[in-house]
Order: C-alpha cells, then sequence, then structure tokens
C-alpha cells in the first residue's frame, strides 16, 4: 500500500507535463519576434503589446517565420502546420509624423447645408425620379452623411450631400 502512495504522484503529473508540451511556446515566440524586428515591446517599431498568453497554437516542427510588417502589423506563422497569427506594432516616430501630416493634408470642406435648412431630398433611380421638402437635422459639406426629416412624414432618413445641396438618398443610383 506505502508503494502505491508512492508513485501516485509521479503518475499524476505525468499527463500535465505532456499536456504542457503540445502546444507552441509564446515566450520564444515573442523573443523571435522582437529580436527580427530589433525593438522591445512598447517601443516605436516593436510590438505594441506581448502575445496573447490565451492563444493555444500547434508546435511547429520547423522554425517560424517572421514576415516582414506590414499594414501596422508583423505576421508571425507555421507554413508547415498552417497557423498565422499577427503582432500589432507600436509606429515609429517617422511613421507617426506622416500619419499626422496626412491628417493635416487633408482638408474639410466648409458645409453647404445647415442645420435647420429646408433641403431637397432625392431618389433617384435613373429611369426616374422623387424628389420632396426636408428639413437638416445636421450640418453637411459635399459627400457628407446627414440625417434629414422629410416634411410629409414622421421619422429622419439618411442622405448624401450633393455639390448642388442636394441630398441624395443612397440605393437609389
Amino acid at each position: 500500500m506505502t508503494a502505491f502512495r508512492r508513485f501516485v504522484p509521479v503518475l499524476l503529473a505525468l499527463p500535465v507535463a505532456a499536456h504542457a508540451q503540445s502546444f507552441q511556446d509564446l515566450n520564444a515566440l515573442e523573443t523571435q519576434v522582437i529580436a527580427a524586428l530589433g525593438a522591445g515591446i512598447g517601443e516605436p517599431g516593436g510590438p505594441s503589446r506581448p502575445i496573447d498568453r490565451r492563444l493555444k497554437l500547434s508546435p511547429c516542427p520547423s522554425p517560424v517565420v517572421v514576415e516582414p510588417p506590414a499594414l501596422g502589423a508583423v505576421a508571425v506563422g507555421c507554413k508547415q502546420i498552417g497557423w498565422r497569427i499577427r503582432v500589432p506594432l507600436t509606429p515609429a516616430p517617422a511613421a507617426a509624423a506622416a500619419m499626422q501630416q496626412a491628417a493635416a493634408v487633408t482638408v474639410k470642406a466648409a458645409p453647404i447645408i445647415k442645420r435647420g435648412d429646408q433641403i431637397e431630398l432625392v431618389a433617384d433611380a435613373g429611369s426616374f425620379s422623387v424628389t420632396t421638402v426636408a428639413v437638416a437635422e445636421q450640418d453637411g459639406a459635399p459627400g457628407d452623411h446627414i440625417r434629414v426629416r422629410p416634411a410629409a412624414k414622421p421619422g429622419t432618413v439618411v442622405g448624401v450631400v450633393s455639390e448642388d445641396g442636394r441630398v441624395l438618398l443612397p440605393g437609389f443610383n
């Protein structure tokens, strides 16, 4: 009886150890990503946060491939098994400055419709057109989607402001 008790803890520990080895080591995977990028977690050009520890990836029998950064993330994958994850990156200072410049270059057109203006609401299907009077619920520049309240019916609809100051209902082109 005492011999049996001596071996029980060893037998119970074996399945746990085997289970722990059945997934990809995320610490090693994270280290590979950091080494490939040359920047640590939270640093410019490096991963924005650690790899999610809830991931349960099959272990890759060959070396994991870390692809070049694209669209603000780096792809890490095992081609042999077929899994692939994307790791988001912290923008580098040059990339952040370029994004700020692009935002500064984008100039919003001045609104041609003001809230409370009486406007023409148009549904144009090509072969016919339906027009009614409505009141703008918000300001809008050409191309903006705004809410309008038709005069003949309660409720609001959303339309697109045209260059000529009318509001077109989408889906009737």
